[in-house]
C-alpha cells in the first residue's frame, strides 16, 4: 500500500510542479546574485552575502528563503489531500474496505506525506548546491564559529540542514492530516493548514506571547544554523526532531479517532 501510494503522489503533475517551483527558488537567488553583484553585509535573507564568495551557499539561502511560506505551502496541499482528496474522489470508501483497515491508511498517507517533506527540502539543497557549483566559485564553508571545513564535510552539513528542514515539517504534515479528516473538500483542509502554519509564525513573532513560543511546531524552524557551527550542534536537530514529534503523535492520535469514528460516505 506505501508503494502504491508513493507512486501515486509521484506520478501527478501537481507533486512535480511544486517540486519544480521550489527549484525555481535557489536558480532565480544564484542567478540574481550572478548578475547583480554580491549582497551587502546584513542585507537580505541568512547567508546570502556568502554566495558571492562560495557557490555552495545558494542551498542553505534558498531553504531560509522557502522555509516561512513556500515549503510550508506545498507540504499543506500534499498532507491535506491526503483523506479529504480520496473523499471527494468517492474513492474512501473502497479503501477502508480493504483488509488493511482505517488505521494502516491513515498510517501509511501520513508516511506519504513526510516522504514528500523529504523531497521537498532535498530539492532546494540539490538543486542550490548544482546552481552555485555552476555560477560561483566553491571552495572550503566558513562555519558560523569562524573555523573552515572542507568542500566534502560543508555538502554533509547541508545535507543535514536539508534533513533539519524536512524533519520541521512533519509536525504541520500531522496537522494537515488531522484537518483532512474533518472534511471532503481538501482545499479547505489545505487552506485551513497554510493558514495555522502562517499563523504560528506570527504568534512566533509577538515578544508578549513569549512564553507560548516554545509549544509552538514552528519555534524551531530556524534553528539549523547551529549544524554550521565546530563543532556542529546536534542539540537543536533533536530539540526540533523531539517538537515535530510530538505534533505528529497528538495530531496523528486525533486524526486517527476522527477517522475512526467517521462515517466513510464516498
Amino acid at each position: 500500500m506505501l508503494g502504491s501510494e508513493l507512486v501515486t503522489l509521484f506520478r501527478r503533475w501537481r507533486t512535480w510542479a511544486m517540486l519544480a517551483a521550489l527549484a525555481l527558488i535557489p536558480i532565480l537567488i544564484g542567478i540574481a546574485i550572478r548578475l547583480a553583484g554580491p549582497a551587502g553585509p546584513g542585507r537580505g535573507p541568512a547567508f546570502l552575502d556568502q554566495i558571492a564568495g562560495n557557490g555552495l551557499f545558494v542551498g542553505v539561502t534558498a531553504l531560509v528563503v522557502a522555509t516561512p511560506l513556500f515549503l510550508p505551502l506545498t507540504v499543506s496541499v500534499v498532507a491535506g489531500d491526503t483523506i479529504a482528496g480520496e473523499a471527494s474522489l468517492g474513492t474512501l470508501r473502497y479503501l477502508v474496505i480493504a483488509p488493511a483497515g482505517r488505521i494502516r491508511l491513515l498510517v501509511v498517507k501520513y508516511l506519504v506525506a513526510a516522504a514528500f517533506c523529504v523531497a521537498a527540502a532535498l530539492t532546494v539543497v540539490v538543486v542550490g548546491t548544482l546552481v552555485g557549483w555552476a555560477l560561483f566559485p566553491i571552495g572550503p564553508v566558513t562555519l558560523l564559529s569562524g573555523g573552515q571545513i572542507s568542500v566534502g564535510e560543508g555538502l554533509l552539513r547541508f545535507l543535514a540542514i536539508g534533513a533539519f528542514v524536512a524533519v520541521s515539517m512533519l509536525g504541520l504534515s500531522a496537522i494537515g492530516l488531522f484537518a483532512s479528516t474533518l472534511t471532503v473538500v481538501p482545499v479547505g483542509a489545505m487552506a485551513a493548514t497554510a493558514i495555522l502554519a502562517v499563523t504560528a509564525q506570527i504568534v512566533g513573532a509577538i515578544p508578549q506571547l513569549e512564553w507560548l513560543h516554545p509549544f509552538l511546531f514552528t519555534d524551531r524552524w530556524f534553528d539549523f544554523a547551529d549544524l554550521l557551527r565546530s563543532p556542529p550542534s546536534w542539540e537543536s536537530f533533536a530539540g526540533n526532531a523531539l517538537l515535530q514529534g510530538a505534533y505528529a503523535v497528538v495530531f496523528g492520535g486525533l486524526a486517527a479517532w476522527r477517522f475512526a469514528t467517521r462515517d466513510i460516505l464516498s
